[in-house]
Parts: structure tokens; C-alpha cells; sequence
């Protein structure tokens, strides 16, 4: 069993399309804490270290053979709780990082938050001392965005980051930081690859779960909220 920590429920539907669509039979059971977002962005990611680890603890003994966590903000946080849990913790924009270098230098970060932009960086930069490649990185907050996703204008909020991304010039890729923002890469124009991370973050974390465990075939995923 793979469980998901998110900090929105609207991944929910999301992973759960992206698992009957490529993992069928990958059991998901995903819990969802709004509050670790929001003390994140109000007193920096390392304040959530301990909540984080709780969660990921709790999901270990509800039988997770690996977690991956959807929040680009506390990412980080989750792969260092990682020792103390016993199973793998991986971040879902991990995969997502490592296209973005591959694919060429110049990349360009778009976010709906402040607070996804500095993470997002680092793991970029990381990969790229990893895969051994130079990177000339910029980062860009989508303005008005946020808001829209917070009012629940999933349009508004998926139309602001395609108008966003299809106005970039000068990038050989363009990341899109959080997993909500993936739609956009659907409707945008531009002709560098728009990268999103929910898909790559998957399959990473589906491959994890199915080193430790047979996928299992026991019906639908559970949905927990902490």
C-alpha cells in the first residue's frame, strides 16, 4: 500500500484517476492535513517537522510500504523524516526536478506560492549537482493565483497559471511547482515542455510500494483525514 500526504484534498481525485489510469490494483490510502500548508507558509517548513513525522509514522502503522508526500512546500521536510519511519518517504517533485535538468539549462519555475518557490529551487539545483549538469534557474510566482484556488475557482486558478506559462520566453523547460497546477500543462501554447509533477511522482512512489509489498487488489482507496 502507497500512502499519499497531502495538504489539499484536492489531490484526492487527482492520484486516485492517475492510479486507475497507469496502477491498477496499487492500493492508495491518502491523508490530508490542510494545517501542515498553512503553518508551513506562516512559520517556514521546518516548523511542520514533527507534525510531518507523526503523519508519516501513523501511515506506516496503517501498513504503508512507502509514503510520498504532494506538497511541494513540506517535501523536503517529509524525505528527511524519512530515517526515522523505516519505509521510503519520497516527494512527488522529485522526478518532476530531474526532467526539468535533463531537459536543458534554462529552467523556469512557476508557483502559485511563495513559500513553494524556495523548495522547488533547491531540488532543482540538487538534481542537477546529482545528474552533473549546469542549470541557470529562475522562479516566478503566478500573481492571483493562490487566491483563486483558495476561493475554489479551480478555472480561475488553472487559467491564471496557463496564461502565466504561455507568456515565458528564454527557458528551455518550465516547471510547474505544485501538484494542483498540473491541468495547465494540458491547455497551455508554449513550445518548451511544461513539466508537472503528479504523474512522474506516482509512478515513483507506486515503484517504491511495489518494492516492499505485491500490489494489492482489495477494492478502492481509503480516504483519511488527519
Amino acid at each position: 500500500m502507497l500512502a499519499l500526504l497531502h495538504t489539499s484534498r484536492v489531490h484526492v481525485p487527482v492520484f486516485d484517476a492517475l492510479r486507475d489510469a497507469a496502477h491498477p490494483g496499487l492500493e492508495l490510502r491518502h491523508h490530508v492535513d490542510a494545517g501542515l500548508l498553512e503553518r508551513a507558509r506562516r512559520d517556514g517548513p521546518d516548523a511542520v517537522a514533527e507534525p510531518v513525522a507523526a503523519a508519516l509514522t501513523r501511515a506506516v502503522a496503517e501498513g504503508a510500504r512507502a509514503v510520498l508526500c504532494t506538497c511541494s512546500t513540506i517535501g523536503g521536510v517529509a524525505e528527511a523524516a524519512a530515517a526515522g519511519v523505516g519505509v521510503p518517504v519520497l516527494r512527488v517533485d522529485r522526478p518532476m526536478a530531474a526532467a526539468a535538468v535533463a531537459a536543458g539549462p534554462r529552467v523556469l519555475v512557476l508557483a502559485a506560492l511563495e513559500s513553494t518557490l524556495a523548495p522547488t529551487a533547491a531540488l532543482i539545483e540538487e538534481e542537477a549537482r546529482r545528474a552533473d549538469r549546469p542549470v541557470e534557474l529562475r522562479t516566478r510566482v503566478v500573481d492571483g493565483a493562490w487566491s483563486r484556488f483558495e476561493a475554489g475557482d479551480g478555472d480561475g486558478y488553472l487559467r491564471r497559471v496557463t496564461e502565466a506559462a504561455d507568456s515565458v520566453t528564454g527557458a528551455d523547460v518550465i516547471v510547474l511547482a505544485q501538484a494542483s497546477m498540473a491541468p495547465a500543462r494540458e491547455a497551455t501554447r508554449v513550445s518548451v515542455p511544461v513539466l508537472a509533477s503528479p504523474a512522474p511522482g506516482l509512478a515513483a512512489g507506486a515503484a517504491a510500494a511495489r518494492a516492499g509489498t505485491r500490489l494489492s487488489h482489495s477494492g478502492p482507496a481509503v480516504h483519511t483525514a488527519e
